[in-house]
Parts: structure tokens; sequence; C-alpha cells
């Protein structure tokens, strides 16, 4: 929900720094998985207790994920780029509640598990719909350029990180926010849902 402002906010001073690095010879593949590196490393930081550095390094690592792609339009794109920049994502996104759980399993296991469950519903919902729009040639551009089809939702990844960034800064709220963030999680599957019957329903 919140991606289309957040781009506006920082697209001109990615595109910038996309720009530079790409005078330096760097190439969006290697940006991604930097980025990707990063993510784990913070999760493994949260996972010992360490909030606050786990969260300078999501933080980065989520920057990082923005600036692939500002790296790719100053060099080339790929459709492997946009391939592996979606599949590090997921397992990212998955690593960060996974963190909080090895945390303290006794008060986030549940929870953790929950979103968890959430994330693989809504990640099924949007690489499906992708799957299909390729298929019925849709195009759209409402999250800038992209390799593969983007719906949005209520739950994108500025509420992601959001989500995760409270996680950092409130730890022993995690059940709470998990939970919440779950439900939203689970509400913008079913409207892709909806939208994909919309879409997708046979005509007569």
């Amino acid at each position: 929900m919140l991606d289309g402002t957040a781009r506006r906010v920082l697209d001109p001073t990615l595109d910038k720094m996309g720009a530079y690095l790409a005078t330096k010879g760097a190439s969006a593949n290697a940006v991604t998985l930097t980025a990707f590196v990063v993510g784990m490393i913070s999760a493994a930081l949260i996972a010992f207790g360490y909030m606050i550095p786990g969260l300078i390094l999501l933080l980065l690592s989520r920057l990082g994920d923005g600036l692939d792609g500002a790296v790719a339009r100053h060099t080339q794109t790929s459709d492997f780029g946009g391939f592996l920049d979606i599949v590090l994502d997921f397992a990212f996104y998955g690593a960060i509640p996974l963190a909080f759980i090895i945390y303290d399993p006794a008060n986030n296991a549940i929870a953790g598990a929950v979103l968890l469950f959430a994330f693989y519903v809504n990640g099924a919902s949007f690489l499906a719909y992708s799957i299909l729009a390729e298929k019925y040639r849709l195009q759209t551009a409402v999250r800038g350029e992209k390799s593969i089809y983007f719906t949005t939702g209520l739950a994108e990844a500025t509420e992601t990180f959001a989500a995760f960034a409270i996680f950092c800064l409130f730890p022993s709220y995690f059940a709470v926010v998990a939970y919440i963030f779950a439900a939203i999680c689970i509400y913008t599957a079913f409207s892709r849902i909806v939208l994909a019957w919309s879409a997708f329903k046979p005509t007569e």
C-alpha cells in the first residue's frame, strides 16, 4: 500500500546511486546478492538478540534491494535478475520471523509460524497472479519497471519493513505484531484472489 509513496521519495536518490555504481562496474545481480547477504547477517544478529545492529543491517539490506533495480536500469536488465531478486526477497522475508522464533521460541514460535504461513499464502497469490498476468499479456508500471507483473496490496515491502522494524524495537511485542501483520497478509492474499477471479474468469 505504501510502496508507491516510498518509491516517489526514494527513487531519485536510488537512481543517482545506481548510476554511480554502474559507472564503477557494479552489476545489478551483485547488488541483489550483497543485499541478501546483509539481510541474512541481520537475521543472525536478531536470532542472537542483537536487535538494534540487526535493524540497522535490515535497513541497509532493504536499501540494497531497491538499489539493484536502479543499477539494472543503468546497465542491463535481465529476466534472471528479476527472478533472483524475487527468490532472495522471499528468502529474506522468511528469515526474519525465523530469527525471532530462534531468539525466543517459548513466546514467539506459534506467532512466528502463523506469520510464516501468512507469508507463504500471500507470496503464492502474488506469484500465481504474476504467472497468469504473463499468460494474459497484462502490463503494469504501478511499482516501476519490473521483470514480472506486480500487483499492489495492503501488505507490500514497505509495510513488511515497518513490521520488522517494530519487531526489533519492541521484541517483547513480537507475537502481537506478528498476528496483526499475518492478518494483513491474509487479507492481501484474499483481495488478490478476488482480483484474479475478476481478471481471469472465463469470458462468455
